[in-house]
């Protein structure tokens, strides 16, 4: 079975779906299969679908919700032993259940193994073997994180980390590239990504080089003054010193601006200046 949770909500047995409609149990689905294998205590799930005071009718009310899961399951499964297949695959443990599904099988484990090895690649100085790890690894992202599913505190935990592991690999992707002189090919994405995230300096710092690498050094600047009067009205910051240092090596137009690296170590753009 695979399980897709980067985006929509999707589960599939040799191309039958296997995802519910009902919102408490897409729920339980979703929060089992971000722990592939292994026991998720009924509190935890119970927390998940009903916050921290569950009704007083929470255990038979679950158990309807298991019995519904199961079905689906069995559904997709097929076969003529397909009742106790969707019982065998969502088991019951020692005070919870566990989905048997193998980790490969889970696109946010997919993810995370692919973007692991793309921060490894960025880290040994291997910048193109890092830009094609970390572009496979975000290529299996459709939208957000189960943007289709109603989250309790334990997803909204889950969902948000993932968030963050995936704009440190755009983030990682974009320093491999532009380490390979991509900057122009890069611009488009870029002006993008600032403007999604408004306050995220690492994007800015990278946007600032590759404008100033294109020889667009005036929009670069421009890029650190709106980003500066952004950061000082809305929180009350200057900008990061390294922000601030790559600022002014671009107003002293220093030379190491222009070298784009084929060796020594594997700096991110952010860090330029950061010493």
């Amino acid at each position: 079975m695979k399980i897709r949770i980067l985006g929509p909500l999707e589960a599939e047995s040799d191309g039958v779906q296997a995802v519910p409609t009902a919102a408490k149990t897409r729920q339980i689905l979703a929060l089992l299969a971000l722990h592939p294998g292994r026991l998720v205590p009924v509190a935890t799930l119970w927390e998940e679908v009903w916050g921290p005071v569950p009704p007083r009718s929470a255990h038979t009310t679950f158990q309807t919700y298991i019995l519904r899961l199961r079905r689906v399951l069995a559904t997709a499964l097929g076969g003529p032993d397909a009742t106790a297949t969707a019982r065998r695959v969502l088991a019951t443990g020692h005070g919870g259940y566990l989905l048997r599904v193998a980790e490969e099988d889970v696109d946010a484990y997919a993810f995370q193994r692919a973007a692991r090895a793309g921060h490894e690649a960025f880290a040994d100085g291997d910048s193109e073997l890092a830009s094609r790890l970390l572009r496979q690894a975000l290529a299996l992202w459709r939208g957000p994180a189960l943007v289709d599913v109603r989250a309790g505190s334990a997803l909204r935990i889950h969902a948000a980390a993932l968030e963050e592991s995936r704009l440190l690999a755009t983030e990682r992707r974009v320093d491999a590239e532009l380490r390979l002189g991509r900057h122009t090919e890069l611009l488009s994405e870029l002006v993008g990504l600032t403007e999604r995230h408004p306050a995220h300096e690492r994007f800015h710092a990278q946007a600032m080089v590759a404008f100033y690498r294109s020889g667009r050094q005036s929009a670069a600047l421009d890029l650190y003054r709106r980003l500066r009067r952004r950061l000082i009205e809305d929180l009350g910051l200057e900008p990061a010193p390294q922000l601030q240092r790559l600022h002014q090596a671009m107003l002293a137009v220093d030379p190491r601006l222009d070298t784009v690296a084929q060796g020594g170590p594997p700096t991110p753009t952010f860090d330029l200046y950061a010493a």
